[in-house]
């Protein structure tokens, strides 16, 4: 992932801002404080693996980091970091569904977030997720989702929004096993 700095600005590596983010937005922080705090407290084990010479990066620098950050090319690094984690997708039963964010009408002045994920229920990970469009609905964002994904011998379940003839089309076209719940 190309890294936007500045050579003379660069206290911390680009891998421990995201290593620390990562784990700690998995862990259920929220806030940039709340994610530099979490590393402060579990620096022994961020230790381990990542060079902490210069110690946890503050919240200033986890907000400068993500906010210059490409979310595409962020998104693209995500998806294949988390496609080496999936050990056999041949027979993996993906399912595919969307839903509203928990709370997320409360942030978003009553317009709530709308996910598609996809689900490998055998590795027990999210193999990916994609946003909907404003004003739009689970429809449009699945083939998006199914074009980032590589689910070749793998059988996607989706409900019965999913029965779009564009998204079989796209299943097949990924030589995925279809079938509809």
């Amino acid at each position: 992932m190309k890294d936007h700095r500045i050579n003379r600005k660069k206290l911390h590596s680009l891998e421990n801002i995201v290593a620390i983010a990562i784990v700690a937005i998995i862990c259920k922080m929220e806030t940039w404080e709340e994610v530099s705090l979490f590393g402060e407290a579990r620096k022994y084990f961020f230790s381990k693996f990542l060079d902490l010479s210069n110690g946890i990066p503050s919240k200033d620098t986890f907000r400068r980091f993500f906010a210059a950050l490409d979310p595409k090319e962020f998104e693209s690094h995500f998806l294949q970091w988390v496609q080496s984690l999936v050990k056999n997708i041949d027979k993996e039963v993906v399912s595919i569904d969307g839903k509203a964010v928990r709370q997320a009408n409360r942030m978003m002045e009553g317009n709530p977030i709308h996910l598609v994920s996809a689900w490998a229920s055998d590795n027990e990970l999210i193999l990916g997720q994609v946003k909907t469009d404003e004003k739009s609905n689970e429809i449009t964002a699945i083939p998006t989702l199914l074009e980032a994904l590589f689910l070749e011998g793998a059988t996607v379940t989706i409900d019965a929004m999913g029965c779009q003839k564009n998204i079989v089309d796209k299943i097949v076209e990924k030589k995925h096993i279809m079938f509809l719940l």
